[in-house]
C-alpha cells in the first residue's frame, strides 16, 4: 500500500491506535492505558503564593534548563503558566522572565497563574505579552537577545486526544505534520533570539518521533553552531515541590518521560540545546 492511501485510512480512533502501535510495539497498549488514567500532578507552591498543580514531568523538564548567571530568559510559548513559574522561581535574584502567549485568551490565563502562584518580589520581574512566537525574531530588538529560552511548542497532545472523543474521531496523521511544521517555524524563531553561548530547551508533550527529535534533527543541519547536551537536573527546585521527579528515557537527541513507565508522568519530551556561537561545536 502506497504512504499516501495508508495515511488516508488512518483516521479517527482506530487509525490514531494504528499509528501510535507502529512507533511504539507490544509497548503500545500499557502506554495507551496509562495515558488514560490520571497524570502525575504536583504541588509546586513559592512562598506564601497560591500553589500550582503540574505535571512532575513538565517540572523535570524545565528544571533542566540551566538559569544560573542567566539575566534575561524567555519562555515562548507560555501558558498557561506552570513551567514559566518553575522557570521565575528558580532563575537569579536579579534576573528577568518574559513570559510570552500567542492567545489572546491563553495570556489572560497565563497573567493569572503568574498573579497567583508568584510572590511580589518574584512576579515584578516576570513580564507577560502577547506575540506570534514564530515572527518575533523577525523584531531586530529580539535578535540575538535572549540569555535561555524555553520553548514548550504546541503539540498533538495525545493525552488530551485519548480523552475527548470529538478530538479522537477526528484525528489523523496530517495533525502530526500541521503541528510539526509550526513546531519548526517555533523553533527556528527561537534559536535566532539566543545569545551566543545560550541554552534552548525544547519541548512537548506529544509521543510522536516527528514532532520531538524530527524538529531538533532541522535545527542541527540548519545551524552549525547548535549541540545538544544531557539535559541535566540544573535548577534545585526542592524548596518548592517534591523533589522526587521522575526519570527520562533518552532519545537520540532529547528525553522523553513515559507514562506507563514513570508512575502517571508525562508524556514529556525535552531537549537542551547550546548556542556554541565560535566556539568548537
Amino acid at each position: 500500500m502506497k504512504q499516501k492511501e495508508k495515511s488516508k485510512k488512518l483516521v479517527g480512533e482506530a487509525g490514531f491506535d494504528a499509528y501510535y502501535r507502529e512507533i511504539y510495539g507490544d509497548r503500545w497498549e500499557k502506554l495507551r492505558n496509562a495515558l488514560l488514567e490520571k497524570a502525575d500532578s504536583r504541588e509546586y507552591k513559592v512562598g506564601e503564593a497560591e500553589p500550582y498543580f503540574l505535571d512532575s514531568g513538565s517540572i523535570r523538564c524545565a528544571v533542566s534548563l540551566p538559569l544560573a548567571g542567566a539575566k534575561k530568559i524567555l519562555d515562548l510559548c507560555a501558558a498557561p503558566g506552570g513551567k514559566s513559574i518553575v522557570l521565575a522561581s528558580c532563575m537569579d535574584e536579579d534576573a528577568a522572565l518574559l513570559s510570552n502567549e500567542r492567545s489572546p485568551e491563553r495570556k489572560l490565563r497565563l497573567v493569572r497563574s503568574c498573579d497567583s502562584c508568584l510572590p511580589e518580589s518574584i512576579r515584578s520581574r516576570v513580564e507577560v505579552i502577547c506575540k506570534d512566537g514564530a515572527k518575533m525574531c523577525l523584531s531586530k530588538e529580539n535578535e540575538l537577545h535572549f540569555d535561555r529560552i524555553l520553548l514548550d511548542a504546541p503539540c498533538s497532545s495525545e493525552r488530551h486526544v485519548l480523552s475527548d472523543p470529538k478530538y479522537l474521531s477526528e484525528w489523523s496523521p496530517s495533525r502530526v505534520r500541521t503541528l510539526a511544521v509550526a513546531q519548526w517555524s517555533l523553533l527556528s524563531s527561537a534559536y535566532r533570539m539566543l545569545k551566543n553561548g545560550g541554552y534552548l530547551l525544547y519541548s512537548t508533550c506529544a509521543l510522536a518521533h516527528e514532532e520531538n527529535d524530527g524538529v531538533v534533527a532541522k535545527l542541527l543541519k540548519k545551524f552549525g553552531d547548535a549541540k545538544v547536551l544531557p539535559p541535566e537536573i540544573a535548577s534545585d527546585a526542592s524548596a518548592f515541590c517534591d523533589s522526587n521527579l521522575p526519570d527520562y528515557e533518552k532519545t537520540e537527541f532529547g528525553a522523553h518521560v513515559l507514562p506507563d513507565l514513570q508512575n502517571g508522568a508525562g508524556p514529556l519530551y525535552f531537549c537542551l540545546i547550546k548556542k556554541c556561537g565560535g566556539e568548537e561545536v
